[in-house]
């Protein structure tokens, strides 16, 4: 019986090291990367340090950030042999295949960019031009490794979108370069909710620590802030129109105790909000500890983390070159002639 030839899909994603790695960052990303790993898909995940600098960070802070983001990836089961995990600043591809798509990416794309409105508002002394120009090189992290699929909460497809309609419109006028890529999109566990504003996304830059529950929180922690959680006026633990933080609470519970809603609204009958604010924090504690425990460990061996950041960028960049000579070609620059 001959074995199947076909070429597993492509999948590429990439977190920012801009903050602690929170609940929703876990459960909505880096979860469902190890499962498309499992799946034996063709992985790259990579620590977005350039975008990070679209806004000012202190540089200790920001290194710092990004060795625990790498160690992130490893406490969640990623494996360096089957998945290719990478730094981007360390793939000089993805800056130069950057600024070849910022030309092919128009000004009116950009200005319509629901993050670029989001961020500009929450940063106003510093609008800058990477703030700005930032999803042409979000399309090159994708498309130089001739991405099938590309993992992302709903906020994100946005970007996916802009990532295809660059790839489209280079395709179009030099001839196939770029694979179309596909947003990848979880059917649960999407979008986690701030705890304090139920009705927003949770988010590692809240200024209110009582709305998200970092990776990296101590147990006590976690649980004091599950109790104060905000829920609603009513007292049964059930979905419905208008209890936007008890559907959160469902869906967190059901997500890190590995129930469906529906078990969860039955588990929690006839008791109230105390109970379950309390079972939630515990849940979510057991389901974070293991990962916790692993970063820590992680940390305290920077040589090992070193040393994986070089087999990730080598890997990274032997697969990111192949794209970007085919479309340095396709485009008319001439190659350094070598001796």
């Amino acid at each position: 019986m001959q074995e199947s030839t076909v070429k597993p899909k492509t999948v590429f994603s990439g977190i920012q090291s801009t903050g602690v790695f929170q609940l929703g960052n876990y459960i909505g990303a880096i979860r469902n990367w190890k499962a498309m790993e499992d799946e034996g898909l063709n992985c790259f995940f990579s620590v977005v340090d350039y975008h990070a600098l679209t806004v000012r960070n202190d540089p200790k802070t920001l290194r710092e950030r990004t060795h625990v983001a790498f160690a992130c990836f490893l406490a969640a089961g990623l494996s360096p042999e089957k998945s290719t995990l990478f730094l981007q600043s360390h793939v000089t591809q993805h800056t130069e295949l950057g600024w070849m798509l910022d030309c092919y990416t128009m000004f009116g794309e950009l200005s319509r960019m629901t993050q670029f409105k989001d961020k500009s508002a929450k940063n106003a002394d510093n609008i800058n031009a990477g703030l700005f120009t930032y999803p042409a090189l979000m399309a090159a992290d994708i498309l130089l490794y001739q991405t099938d699929l590309v993992p992302v909460g709903q906020d994100q497809k946005q970007h996916v979108e802009i990532a295809r309609d660059i790839a489209e419109r280079f395709n179009g006028v030099y001839g196939q370069t770029f694979t179309i890529p596909e947003p990848a999109i979880p059917k649960i566990g999407a979008k986690i909710m701030s705890l304090s504003e139920p009705q927003k996304k949770m988010s590692k830059s809240d200024e209110n620590l009582n709305a998200t529950v970092f990776v990296l929180d101590q147990p006590d922690a976690i649980i004091k802030k599950f109790k104060r959680a905000v829920t609603d006026s009513g007292s049964a633990v059930c979905r419905g129109e208008g209890k936007d933080g008890v559907n959160n609470l469902i869906s967190i519970y059901a997500l890190a105790a590995n129930r469906t809603p529906e078990q969860v609204e039955a588990e929690f009958e006839g008791k109230g909000y105390g109970d379950f604010k309390l079972a939630c924090g515990e849940a979510v504690v057991e389901l974070l500890r293991p990962f916790r425990e692993t970063v820590e460990d992680l940390l305290k061996n920077r040589d090992y983390l070193e040393s994986l950041f070089v087999l990730g960028a080598d890997k990274a960049a032997r697969v990111a070159d192949r794209t970007l000579q085919k479309a340095r070609k396709k485009v008319g620059l001439i190659p350094l002639p070598r001796a």
